[in-house]
């Protein structure tokens, strides 16, 4: 396998606040091996904010890590593989949607975890070792992640080289992800953008999320309205902007429409009566992201029972949207384009501040001088 070349650097993410050095490591760049990162901390050549770090040192969200060329080649000190029953292996391949050479593309249900914690021991990330049940096959990686509760594609790296290749996608946001909510209410502006900063709320041990304008890391999510059902629920398009813990959950409370079945941020207000499930309604319905084969790797994930069954009984139709990506913002402005538009604004500026010019006739030469008039 071709090794990086390049000097990498990586800030950390919402969801890493905390993290151990050679943790961050395991999760984005699984390919690098704990002997690496030790030899790199050892010898300063991975650093955090420009400082030498050691692997069992922690990371706070923001931070840059840079990371020294090289360090790709797989290593075998990968964690035993685990038996599984017959069960867990029908539900692991259930779950495939559309594989590559290089992915798996899962449509996960509501209520799996993506990886374990305490008292969580099904989850997805214990599901991996069905599709690599021989001693020498490559145990695939993930790369990204999805709130328990929340369900759709999910994207699963099978070798070191494509986890390296995804993680840098997601990384620097060039990955497109689409959700489809149901909210409680309809937004008075039909499209438009949340940007408001989100810390961990004191008291609830990380757990939970909300709105902080002082101390907040930014955050920033699109969204559009494409149906409602009276004025008492939408159904909305999220496109998040910035990859932060329950990002899309707390920016639909703090605009006043909590997402169905979201008791944790929209309390008791986040339920309607009736047919409609008490589970959550958020779903990634699709994902475009650079393939290391090539091309794109677009997929859309079908909707969970409960959650199509919510659509039916509001009268939504499916077919509605195609949870097309919203519009990009404009890129910025390079220094030099700044340059030329502020030159060409002095210019403009010095043009309206001359004197108008006496008119001059054909020939440059002073036109006549106009008749005195003559008394009757």
């Amino acid at each position: 396998m071709k090794t990086s070349d390049e000097v990498r650097s990586f800030t950390v993410e919402a969801d890493d606040d905390g993290i151990r050095v050679d943790r961050w490591f395991k999760r984005h760049l699984p390919q690098v091996g704990f002997g690496t990162v030790s030899k790199w901390a050892r010898t300063g050549q991975v650093r955090v904010d420009g400082k030498r770090v050691k692997p069992d040192d922690r990371l706070a969200q923001g931070q840059q890590i840079r990371v020294p060329p090289g360090g790709d080649a797989p290593h075998k000190k990968d964690k035993p593989k685990r038996e599984l029953s017959k069960a867990e292996i029908e539900q692991a391949e259930a779950m495939v949607i559309h594989q590559t050479k290089g992915a798996l593309v899962l449509n996960k249900p509501p209520g799996l975890a993506t990886q374990g914690g305490t008292n969580t021991f099904n989850h997805v990330d214990g599901l991996l070792d069905a599709f690599a049940p021989g001693e020498e096959d490559v145990r695939p990686r993930l790369v990204h992640r999805l709130d328990k509760d929340t369900s759709g594609v999910l994207l699963v790296a099978r070798t070191p080289g494509s986890a390296a290749f995804f993680s840098k996608r997601f990384s620097g946001r060039s990955a497109k992800k689409i959700y489809w909510a149901l909210v409680m209410g309809v937004p008075d502006i039909r499209e438009g953008v949340i940007e408001a900063p989100l810390a961990k709320q004191p008291g609830s041990g990380g757990e939970k999320m909300h709105v902080d304008h002082e101390g907040g890391q930014p955050a920033k999510t699109k969204y559009r309205v494409v149906d409602s059902a009276g004025k008492k629920a939408a159904w909305l398009e999220l496109q998040p902007m910035t990859g932060r813990t329950h990002q899309l959950r707390v920016h639909c409370a703090a605009m006043g429409h909590p997402i169905v079945g979201d008791g944790k941020y929209g309390g008791k207000d986040a339920f309607l009566t009736g047919a409609v499930s008490r589970k959550m309604h958020l779903h990634a319905r699709r994902l475009i992201i650079d393939s290391p084969d090539g091309g794109k790797l677009d997929v859309t994930a079908e909707l969970p029972e409960h959650f199509a069954g919510s659509m039916e009984h509001l009268g939504f139709e499916e077919g509605a949207s195609d949870a097309t990506p919203m519009r990009d913002d404009p890129p910025p402005k390079s220094r030099e384009e700044k340059k030329q538009q502020a030159r060409q604004h002095a210019k403009n500026v010095r043009k309206s501040q001359r004197s108008p010019r006496r008119s001059r006739g054909a020939a440059g030469k002073p036109g006549p001088k106009p008749k005195p008039k003559g008394k009757r």
